[in-house]
Order: C-alpha cells, then sequence, then structure tokens
C-alpha cells in the first residue's frame, strides 16, 4: 500500500508535466488533491507521509506562483549573469538572426508538435497558368536544349537558347504581371527550375539567378517606385541581364569582412554635381556577371566627410550599377565544373554613383546585409532545392531504368542485391527530399520566410543530391565515367559541388546555420529570454522572469515526456491518423520530445561558449534536419491520397530518418559537456537501449521493384522532370526501358522453351528458333529484336579518335546513336 501511494504521487505530478499543466492550474490541482486525501482517511488508509507529500507539492508550486516571491529569490539574482553569459552577437548575425520567419521548426523545438495543424497546411497545387507554362515554353525548350553541345561543344548557352528565355520572360518568374513578369508562385519557379535542371544545369542556372537572390528579389521589397519602374519591365523581358556581386577573395562566409567601399562624396552626373559614392569592389564567382548589363553590388558604405551626418561607417549597402558605367571591370569568365554557365570576376575602382542608384535610396544605407538575409530566408528554399530533388528524380529514372536493361550473368543487374541497396537508396532519398521541397513552397507561398526550413532544405537537398548522383554513378559503372553524348550522368556528377557551395556552404551551413539560428528563432522561450536580458528598461527583468519560469517548465515537461515516451516505445502520446503510418507519427512525438530536451540542457550547460561547439551544433543540426524530413514525408503522403503502393518509400525514409536522428543524439550524449550527464540523458532517452534500425533488407528491395518496373509509384517519384522521347542519351534510355518490358515475357517464354537465353550476341538466331517453333509470334519477335537493339544502344560508350582529345584537328566523334 505505501509503494502504491507513491506511485500515485509521482504519476500525478508526471501527468501534471507532462501535460503542461499551467502553474495556477496545477498548484490548484494539488490543493485539492491534499484536501481530498485528508477527508478521505476517514474512510480508508491513507498515509500521513502522502498527505503531507501531496501539501509539500502544492506549496512548492503556490511559491512558485507568486511572481514577486519568485522573482526575489531566484529570477532577479540570475538576471545578471544571464545577461553576462550571453555571447556577443556581431551586427551581421543579429541581422541574419532577425531575418525570416519561423514555421513547423518552432512546433519541432516545443518538443511537441500539433500534427493536426500540419495536416491541415494545403496541399501543394499549380494554377492552370503555371501547369500551362511548363507543359508548354518550359517542355519546348527542354527540347531545344543539347547537354553535350551546350557544356563540350558551344561552353555556353547558344543565342538562340538566350532569345528562347527572353520571349517567354523566363527571367521574370517572381516579377509581377503589372510589370511584365509572369509573377509566379515559389511552387511554379521550384517547378521551371527543376524541369530545366533534369535536362540542363546550365539552362537551369542561368534562369534561377534572377528569379533568386539578385537584383528583382531586392527591387521588389526595397526598391524606390522609380527603380522598381524602370527595371522591373526591363528585368522581365531579358532586356537587363541582371547579377549580383557579394563574394569576395577576402569575404566568403564572412560579410562583415568585405574589403569592398563606398565612400559618400559628390561627383558628376548627367553634367551636375550631386551626392553619391566613389565605390571600389574586387569579387569573384558571381554568376551572370560575364553577360550582364546590370549589377548588383554590396559593399560597405563610410562617410568619413560627415555628408550625411556624424556616423561614419554605414554599414552593408546594395547598389544597382549598368555594367557600361566607366570603370566597371566585367566580361571575364570563371568555369564551374559539370556546367557552363556564365560566371566570372567584376571590379572596379572609384566608380561614382549617384545616390538613386542605391536600392531603396538614401534612406536604405547600412541596411544591405539586413535585405539580403531577408531575401534568402525565402530565396535559399526555391532554387536549389529544386536543382537537387531534379538530380535526386533524375538518378532514380535513369538508374531504375538501366538497371533493368543492364544484364550480367543473364539477369538484370537490379536483380542483385549489391545494386538494390544503391537503388533503395536513391528512391527512398528522392521521394524525401521531393517531399520536403513541397512542403517548404507551401509555406512560401502562405506568405511565411522560414529562414532555419530555407536552410534545412538548401542543405539536405543538395548534399541528398549528391548521395543519389553517386549511387547512380556506382550502378551505371564504366557508363557513367565515359563522357561524351551518351552520358547522361557525368555533367550532374561533376557540377553536384556547385550547389554544395553556394548560397551558405553547406559544412557552415550544417555546424553553425541551422540549429545555431533555430534554437534561438524558433525555440518557444530562448529568444525571448535573450531580449529581456538585453533590454535596459525597467521591465525587462519582469519579462525575463516570464521567459525563464516557462523555459524551465517548458524543459522539465520534455524531460518527463522524453522518459514516459521512451518508457512506452512512444505509445504514451497519440497518432492523428490510423493505418500504417500512425506508428511513424508517435515516434516523431518521441524524438521531438527528446531533441527538445537535448537542446535545453546543452544550452543550459554551455551558455554562450556553445557558439563555438560547432560538432555538437552539427549533430543537433542533424536531428532537426530530419525531424523536418519526417514531417514533410508523411504530409506528402496524406497530400497524395494515401496511396499503399508508396509505403516502400514512405517507409525506407522514415526507417532512415530515425535511425539517423537517433544517432545523432547519441553523438550528442557521448560528447555532453558534462559526460555523466550524457549519459543519464541516453537513459532517459533511450531506456532499453537504441529504438530504431536503419530501413530493412524487405523495405530496401520493396524499393528497387518500383524503381525497375513502370508504376504509378514510379512515376508520382520522378514527377516534373523532362523525359526525352528524342534518340538522344536520355531518350534511349527511356526507349530501350519500355521495349524491354514489353518484351519480357516473350524472352521468358524463348528461354524455357529453348533452354537459353537470349544475349546481344545470339538474339537473331534465338529469336528466328523460336517463331519457326511456334514459341512466339513475329510481332513478339520484332519487339524482342528492337528491345535489344536498344539496349545495346544504351550500354554502348562514345569513344573519340586521338586527334580530337590530344589536339590535332577540330573534334570529332562517333555518336552513339551511330554506333553499330
Amino acid at each position: 500500500m505505501e509503494f502504491l501511494y507513491f506511485f500515485i504521487l509521482i504519476l500525478t505530478v508526471l501527468i501534471l508535466a507532462y501535460n503542461r499543466v499551467p502553474l495556477l492550474v496545477s498548484m490548484a490541482i494539488m490543493v485539492g488533491l491534499t484536501v481530498a486525501w485528508t477527508e478521505l482517511r476517514h474512510l480508508f488508509y491513507v498515509p500521513s507521509w502522502f498527505r503531507f507529500a501531496n501539501g509539500i507539492v502544492a506549496v512548492i508550486l503556490m511559491g512558485f506562483s507568486i511572481k514577486p516571491l519568485r522573482r526575489l529569490l531566484i529570477s532577479d539574482r540570475l538576471f545578471g549573469w544571464f545577461r553576462k553569459a550571453l555571447p556577443r552577437v556581431s551586427d551581421t548575425e543579429q541581422e541574419a538572426l532577425d531575418a525570416g520567419t519561423v514555421g513547423w521548426d518552432a512546433e519541432i523545438f516545443s518538443g511537441r508538435p500539433r500534427w493536426r495543424r500540419l495536416l491541415k497546411i494545403p496541399a501543394p497545387q499549380l494554377s492552370e497558368k503555371e501547369q500551362a507554362f511548363l507543359d508548354g515554353p518550359v517542355e519546348e525548350l527542354c527540347h531545344m536544349l543539347d547537354d553535350w553541345a551546350i557544356c563540350d561543344t558551344h561552353r555556353k548557352l547558344p543565342e538562340e537558347i538566350w532569345d528562347f528565355i527572353r520571349q517567354h520572360r523566363m527571367l521574370g518568374m517572381i516579377i509581377p504581371e503589372s510589370y511584365g513578369g509572369l509573377e509566379f508562385s515559389a511552387q511554379a519557379n521550384s517547378a521551371v527550375v527543376l524541369k530545366l535542371s533534369s535536362r540542363n544545369l546550365t539552362a537551369a542556372i542561368s534562369v534561377m539567378v534572377p528569379n533568386s537572390l539578385g537584383p528583382a528579389e531586392l527591387l521588389l521589397h526595397y526598391g524606390t517606385e522609380e527603380q522598381k519602374n524602370h527595371y522591373l519591365p526591363r528585368l522581365a523581358g531579358g532586356e537587363e541581364i541582371p547579377c549580383f556581386a557579394l563574394t569576395s577573395p577576402s569575404a566568403g562566409s564572412d560579410a562583415a569582412s568585405m574589403n569592398d567601399v563606398g565612400i559618400v562624396c559628390k561627383g558628376q552626373y548627367q553634367g551636375k554635381e550631386v551626392l553619391g559614392l566613389k565605390v571600389s569592389w574586387n569579387k569573384r564567382y558571381i554568376t551572370l556577371a560575364p553577360v550582364a548589363t546590370l549589377l548588383g553590388l554590396a559593399f560597405k558604405a563610410r562617410d568619413p566627410d560627415g555628408l550625411l551626418g556624424k556616423k561614419v561607417e554605414l554599414g552593408i549597402t546594395c547598389a544597382l550599377i549598368p555594367t557600361n558605367t566607366p570603370g566597371v571591370q566585367i566580361g571575364n569568365r570563371h568555369m564551374p565544373v559539370g556546367a557552363v554557365f556564365q560566371n566570372g570576376p567584376t571590379r572596379g575602382e572609384d566608380v561614382f554613383i549617384p545616390m538613386e542608384w542605391l536600392i531603396g535610396g538614401r534612406d536604405r544605407i547600412g541596411q544591405g546585409w539586413r535585405m539580403l538575409m531577408q531575401s534568402l530566408a525565402a530565396g535559399r528554399a526555391i532554387s536549389l532545392p529544386a536543382m537537387g530533388t531534379a538530380g535526386g528524380k533524375m538518378a532514380a529514372l535513369l538508374s531504375g531504368a538501366y538497371a533493368r536493361i543492364r544484364r550480367q550473368f543473364n539477369v538484370p543487374i537490379g536483380n542483385f542485391e549489391g545494386i538494390e541497396e544503391p537503388l533503395a537508396r536513391i528512391g527512398g532519398r528522392t521521394y524525401r527530399m521531393d517531399s520536403a521541397r513541397l512542403l517548404t513552397l507551401v509555406a512560401l507561398d502562405q506568405g511565411q520566410r522560414p529562414a532555419v526550413l530555407s536552410a534545412i532544405v538548401k542543405y539536405q537537398l543538395t548534399e541528398g543530391n549528391r548521395q543519389c548522383i553517386n549511387d547512380a554513378m556506382d550502378i551505371h559503372g564504366g557508363k557513367g565515367i565515359m563522357t561524351g553524348p551518351g552520358n547522361y550522368l557525368a555533367h550532374a556528377y561533376q557540377a553536384t559541388p556547385i550547389a554544395i557551395t553556394v548560397e551558405g556552404a553547406n559544412i557552415l551551413t550544417r555546424s553553425l546555420i541551422i540549429f545555431g539560428q533555430g534554437a534561438i528563432r524558433a525555440h518557444p522561450w530562448l529568444l525571448k529570454e535573450m531580449q529581456a536580458a538585453s533590454d535596459p528598461r525597467p521591465e525587462a527583468r519582469k519579462n525575463f522572469d516570464k521567459a525563464f519560469f516557462s523555459h524551465v517548465g517548458h524543459i522539465i515537461t520534455n524531460l518527463v515526456r522524453t522518459l514516459l515516451l521512451g518508457l512506452t516505445g512512444g505509445l504514451a502520446t497519440h497518432s492523428p491518423v490510423r493505418g500504417p503510418t500512425a506508428r511513424y507519427f508517435r515516434q516523431l512525438s518521441r524524438m521531438a520530445a527528446a531533441f527538445s530536451f537535448t537542446s535545453d540542457l546543452v544550452l543550459v550547460m554551455l551558455g554562450g561558449k556553445f557558439k563555438f561547439k560547432e560538432k555538437l551544433s552539427g549533430r543537433l543540426a542533424d536531428a532537426l534536419i530530419h525531424l523536418y524530413l519526417c514531417s514533410a514525408v508523411l504530409k506528402r503522403y496524406e497530400d497524395d491520397g494515401r496511396p499503399e503502393e508508396d509505403l516502400p518509400f514512405v517507409r525506407w525514409a522514415m526507417d532512415d530518418s530515425l535511425y539517423v536522428i537517433q544517432e545523432s543524439l547519441k553523438g550528442v550524449f557521448y560528447n555532453f559537456p558534462i559526460p555523466g550527464i550524457g549519459r543519464l540523458v541516453k537513459w532517459i532517452t533511450f531506456p532499453f537501449g537504441a529504438a530504431y534500425d536503419p530501413p530493412s533488407d524487405q523495405v530496401g528491395k520493396a524499393v528497387a521493384r518500383l524503381l525497375l518496373t513502370e508504376n504509378e509509384s514510379r512515376d508520382r517519384l520522378v514527377s516534373g522532370v523532362y523525359i526525352s522521347d528524342e534518340n538522344d542519351a536520355s531518350g534511349r534510355v527511356h526507349r530501350a526501358f519500355n521495349l524491354v518490358l514489353k518484351s519480357a515475357n516473350a524472352e521468358n517464354a524463348v528461354r524455357n522453351a529453348l533452354n537459353e537465353p537470349v544475349t546481344p550476341a545470339n538474339y537473331r538466331e534465338l529469336v528466328q528458333r523460336a517463331v519457326e517453333s511456334g514459341v512466339i509470334t513475329e510481332e513478339q519477335a520484332t519487339m524482342v529484336r528492337l528491345a535489344q537493339e536498344a539496349s545495346r544502344a544504351v550500354i554502348e560508350v562514345d569513344d573519340f579518335p586521338r586527334s580530337a582529345i590530344e589536339g590535332f584537328e577540330e573534334p570529332a566523334f562517333r555518336p552513339v546513336a551511330n554506333a553499330s
């Protein structure tokens, strides 16, 4: 009986904490229980210690409910320490933190995601106008693109391609119709980039950059009406080709260290002396710079002569400079790997620009970094994630087809378990990547600018693309490494580092931005504590008290939830749906609580020092990333109507992500600031040991089978890419794949009847014998012949005369299409 009462007391406290019952309500409940147990002692045995313990809990809660008392004893004493412990935040860091909004990342950091809120988010959908544009001009442009000719013959986009892009206003997708643009949604913008990327990266990048972080985006949000009216119609129609120059030799990720400077002064403009800036810069890696007519430029503005006021260092500022301005040096090219989009340096020395060339005019001096961070919070979620997803989709489409076409030991190589493994990784990752892309795009179209989520999809989808392309290369073997017009993987493989590096290098994004920024922006109380601690007003201590004790309650709740969900294997929480995905919702709730609890402990123990613990930050970022990816996968499955045939993709993606979350948290536990605490938190989180395993062989086999055949799941997975019906590299794969599947029954009949497999060496003779024997019809025989010939065309690789490679004469080659 004594143990039973002890269990009741503990259970009562845990239930209150688990359900985040407000402090005053919890106090009232405990007072009521104390009174009730006191009265009930007349009816049955109630230990005195039990009544006393209930009363003690009630008194403690009452003490914490009296705000003046708790401020006097606790929060006011901690206020000064907390203020000193805050890490120093630079101006550029603060502006990055202030940029954008929070979304589903806040639900994850709460430790208790509200799944019904996720499921109420609208499903992704393009308008009729947007879909028609994809099916019309974008499809036609893809048909015009020749990847080998662009990258290895012309080494640039031909003029007819540029003319087509201008004609259909593809450089103005983000510009409103009132300025002559297309005014597409983020989803449509992404869909265009995705389809173009599946055909040729050079064209995709040339279209996406003007529609991403650049002059048009900055003008839309910060430009003066005069600037908008002048430039936006010209940008939409392609009369102006824009570029934006930020990176310099001394300033990559650390923009604050840039040496590019603009000195406020007076100078001549259109025959008059006007106030402006004399700007000097040295920029590199600037996409479209060699062909740009309009240069967007970021530099540090200074006013040493006090022409604008007393402040000398005015901060990072953005300007638009026509490239024909005297002193602007532009035109040389860099040569990025795997693609030949226009990219190069730009320089200038004491170039005078009037104030009206500053984006937003004189009033926007010093606001450049904030403008860039606000724009990046949205733009980073569109273009590069679309490119990454396109790579995954094409890897799935072409690797599955090739693994069915290519035979070794008289069976398709896709039937070997060694090939099933990379095929499963490609299929599962691509489903997960596309799910995250779509969920984030819907948030953008709802008006959000999710800074942390955009960093997550930029990082994870470009990394996912790298993993998918590497697996595709392994599956293709020699076919993938011999370059030529018949190789549909080489340029995508070579170009992989581009997306990894730009718009925030992935190493930096993972180790500093995703969790470092997310912990401050998306945490329900940390930012409020920091704001209160840095607030000089008298009410700051009151605000700090509220935020601090709310944070304490938050930690206690997630501690209890982590323990109970660990002990019950997630069964202590509910799922918003029934069926095969219900357990995944419960497991995500469990891991969200563990992630939130672990994050808070690490932040409390390290304080301001956490800023320099990039390995811990990276591991926590991995957990946060995969909690978001899992949420996107479950949302996508519901949006698609819960198709049962897609479950292998769902299971692979979820099992893999849950395993990554588990291993990431274990990595944090093993490297906790205080080792003993790490072991304790590990036991609280995983009381019965590891809870998750990587995707099983059975799940992997099911995913691979979906890629090796034609089916609706495969169609949904690769939707949005360009599927060529031409006699080109990828078109030959699609044709051979279809023929191989159609001829499979006939080939099996020949093999069974003649006891000999059909091979490239014997198919003519064997098929003729089968027809003469009545095993197959002439129509079936024709199908087998066509399949064998199409397969051979796919398996062939290009070769060149030595003189073409070594430079003795103009390049010549024997195209795969003409191989015999």
